[in-house]
């Protein structure tokens, strides 16, 4: 140690107090780096899962108001036929949307991978 060393721990600034900057120092760099991040994702995931509860509500929405309109033109022993349309539109909307998840993104960046290579 010299003695430059210790008059610095003469002036107030001793080993305790270097200690307890460190902590803080450390303490605010792993927030930054853990906690910020964190909540930045969990902002962005409660965004994403609200606006996919509303575009499924207006897709069961529209369905039904076209059942409706389809069952007003229907009558007696046809009247089925609107269920039967509209629970196909309903599963191929469904198709078309598990087809449009299973080809995202993630596809791309593989078949990049191959392209690369």
């Amino acid at each position: 140690m010299k003695i430059s060393d210790l008059k610095g721990l003469m002036r107030g600034q001793t080993i305790a107090d270097e200690a307890e900057e460190l902590k803080n120092v450390a303490l605010r760099y792993v927030k930054e780096e853990t906690v910020d991040p964190v909540k930045a994702l969990g902002r962005y995931t409660a965004f994403g899962c609200a606006g996919s509860f509303f575009v499924g509500l207006g897709g069961l929405l529209m369905l039904v108001g076209v059942l409706r309109m389809l069952a007003h033109g229907f009558h007696g022993t046809v009247s089925w036929i609107p269920y039967l349309i509209m629970s196909v539109l309903g599963v191929v909307v469904i198709g078309l949307t598990i087809k449009k998840i299973a080809s995202g993104p993630s596809k791309r960046r593989i078949a990049k991978k191959k392209a690369v290579k």
